[in-house]
């Protein structure tokens, strides 16, 4: 992160952990506290991502208190939410994502919402090559902005809402182009540069 940091000084580039913990310190060995990842020079932390979900067993619950170390030292949190294929064919990826943001942002308040991105993550669709359609995409970011207004109003708004699944640069254009797709959580795609 540190070389990440001084190699973007001063330019439009945010370096971000790919996780942080909730705790400030103490005998947590293999954990990244927020003021750590603070002082290596990076301004994001990414909090619940499938993987750490599904391989690790973070929860709603933790994925709150990840948010609030954050938010305690100044870091943006990149909030990953989404449903895997198990739910999305029981038809419960609606109710999964009201939990996520129910249960992962409570306590959040509407000034700390703004600020907040959110990732979502369709989770059968990540290294498979599965891209959902531009329109199930649309109504995803749809509904997870009508949930965000719903519970903060106006702040609800402000929230930068990111798709991640499968972007590659020859889908990237038409996914970025979706109303209420405020950018891209690039996977694997960014492990060659010249693609990224």
């Amino acid at each position: 992160l540190r070389a990440a940091a001084e190699a973007a000084r001063e330019s439009n580039v945010g370096i971000a952990a790919q996780n942080l913990y909730w705790e400030r310190q103490g005998a947590f060995t293999g954990e990244i506290s927020a003021p750590m990842i603070r002082e290596a020079g990076a301004a994001y932390g990414i909090i619940g991502h499938s993987e750490r979900r599904t391989l690790f067993g973070e929860t709603d619950a933790s994925v709150n208190r990840r948010i609030a170390a954050a938010f305690a030292e100044r870091l943006t949190p990149i909030v990953c939410i989404g449903e895997t294929l198990d739910q999305r064919e029981r038809n419960e990826t609606f109710a999964v994502l009201d939990r996520q943001i129910k249960q992962g942002f409570d306590g959040v308040t509407a000034d700390e919402m703004a600020k907040l991105v959110i990732a979502y993550e369709p989770v059968w669709a990540i290294g498979t090559g599965r891209v959902p359609s531009i329109d199930d995409v649309g109504a995803m970011h749809r509904a997870i902005r009508a949930q965000l207004v719903g519970f903060y109003g106006e702040a609800g708004e402000a929230v930068r809402i990111l798709y991640g699944g499968s972007v590659k640069p020859d889908n990237a254009r038409e996914l970025l182009s979706v109303a209420n797709v405020n950018g891209a959580l690039v996977g694997g795609a960014s492990l060659k540069a010249a693609d990224f």
